[in-house]
């Protein structure tokens, strides 16, 4: 006959006392994404991303010298933006990993596989900043947001996958259905954009249909996903173990 020691069963008691609540989960997440819609938002569309011009190093420094304190406290709100993503990737992770502990991982993993690239970009921003106040020329500036602009696809591609995974675990748990179909469609957007970027030799020439194809099912589903999360989080909606 196998017997459990008490220390055993009373450190597995333990454990699992001190493991998070899902709905707790839902509630990080949700106001993870909320401040991550209007951060990203004011970042990408306002501060940061109207200063690059494609193929024009002297109008992208001009824009980035006229609207310096919009780019700072952009870059800032991308800074912000990389630590939530982090918390994020553990709250989603506390909510699936009933689901399927597995794939609430790997979605995990993708998350923060993207937020570190997110990092990683920020740096070129900070070169950008400190080559327009230099006289190393105009041309390095457009480098360094070019350069910014890539670090920070690439990473999408993996968030793009995490995208994928959370609608499997959506779907696996119960979850809305078309929630669960958007997501993926919406992770593929993502993925569609960043390999375009990477292999098409005139993508300016696409750009406006690209925009359009990742953010409109990105604004959607992601944006849906976050009102999901507050009804999990007050227990009006339930996703199953």
């Amino acid at each position: 006959m196998t017997t459990t020691h008490p220390t055993t069963a009373r450190s597995g008691v333990e454990a699992g006392a001190r493991s998070t609540d899902p709905r707790r989960g839902a509630l990080v997440a949700a106001v993870g994404y909320a401040a991550i819609f209007v951060l990203a938002i004011f970042a990408n569309f306002m501060a940061v991303g109207p200063v690059l011009h494609p193929g024009d190093a002297a109008a992208t420094t001009d824009a980035l010298l006229d609207g310096e304190r919009a780019f700072r406290l952009g870059a800032a709100a991308f800074l912000v933006v990389f630590v939530v993503d982090v918390v994020l990737a553990w709250a989603l992770h506390v909510l699936f990993r009933g689901v399927h502990h597995d794939v609430s991982l790997l979605a995990a993993w993708c998350r923060l596989t993207y937020t570190v690239f997110l990092g990683i970009s920020l740096v070129f921003l900070d070169a950008a900043l400190r080559l327009a106040d230099s006289a190393s020329g105009e041309d390095l500036v457009l480098v360094a947001m070019h350069a910014f602009d890539t670090a920070w696809v690439v990473g999408l591609a993996a968030f793009g996958l995490h995208l994928v995974l959370l609608g499997r675990l959506l779907w696996l748990g119960g979850g809305p259905r078309w929630l669960a179909v958007g997501l993926p469609v919406a992770g593929a957007a993502y993925v569609a954009d960043t390999v375009a970027r990477l292999v098409l030799t005139d993508y300016q020439a696409v750009a406006d249909a690209m925009l359009v194809l990742v953010a409109v099912p990105s604004v959607v589903f992601e944006l849906s996903l976050g009102v999901w999360l507050v009804l999990v989080a007050r227990g009006r909606a339930t996703i199953r173990a």
